[in-house]
């Protein structure tokens, strides 16, 4: 289950299956396309409830398909809209993320952990891997030497060494005070920079559009840019 609520200019995502450590159906993964591809608020705060972030696709679902490409596909189109959004994605993970639930998480643009947070691939050891975007996404993040140790192995990282491979960004006791934090910037910027930062065209385009993002945003907080000239 997915629940959803807009706090402050945030809009607050939790996968609700405690029970299940969070685990994901294909419908919770088409809730939770929804939910961010919705998000009016310049940040979305994705979230765990219970003590774990999320313990990846529910494997009952799993060990029953007929169709493991389309379950994958689903767990794609999933991550692929919390990477796409125009909502800026703070995700705060607490406890165990596993298998798709780390995937989930590379997807958004900010990964913060608390110091209970733990990170695995545990797929190779019953004989599937992270295929929500996991293999695309792990080497950009962690770098090839990282994510091939990481997902090779299906061992367990700790929040600081999660850090260290720049898995997650922060560790910090309470990740929605980042989002608030990220939230005080101005709407419009913070769309640019995801925009910006997320191209993958070649650096001659990005860096047009960069200037012209740059340009527009000039023009749009001109008043504000005066302001602070003083400070």
């Amino acid at each position: 289950m997915i629940r959803t609520r807009d706090d402050d200019g945030i809009r607050v995502v939790t996968i609700d299956r405690p029970a299940r450590r969070n685990a994901l159906r294909p419908e919770d993964l088409t809730a939770l396309r929804t939910a961010v591809a919705d998000a009016d608020a310049p940040v979305t705060y994705l979230r765990g409830a219970g003590e774990a972030f999320c313990a990846g696709a529910d494997l009952d679902v799993v060990a029953a398909l007929d169709d493991p490409e389309s379950f994958a596909r689903a767990g794609q189109r999933a991550a692929e809209a919390i990477a796409g959004a125009e909502t800026v994605v703070v995700c705060g993970i607490d406890g165990a993320a596993r298998g798709g639930g780390v995937e989930i998480a590379l997807a958004a643009d900010l990964r913060i952990a608390t110091p209970a947070a733990t990170f695995a691939e545990p797929g190779v050891q019953f004989g599937l891997f992270g295929a929500w975007g996991g293999t695309v996404r792990l080497p950009r993040i962690m770098g090839e030497g990282d994510a091939l140790d990481f997902a090779l192995s299906g061992r367990v990282l700790d929040a600081d060494e999660a850090l260290r491979t720049g898995l997650v960004s922060r560790v910090v006791d309470d990740p929605r005070e980042v989002a608030d934090e990220i939230a005080s910037g101005k709407p419009d910027a913070l769309r640019a920079i995801k925009r910006r930062v997320r191209d993958r065209r070649d650096d001659g385009a990005q860096e047009r559009a960069e200037a012209t993002a740059f340009a527009e945003l000039v023009a749009e907080h001109a008043d504000d840019i005066a302001a602070t000239r003083g400070e």
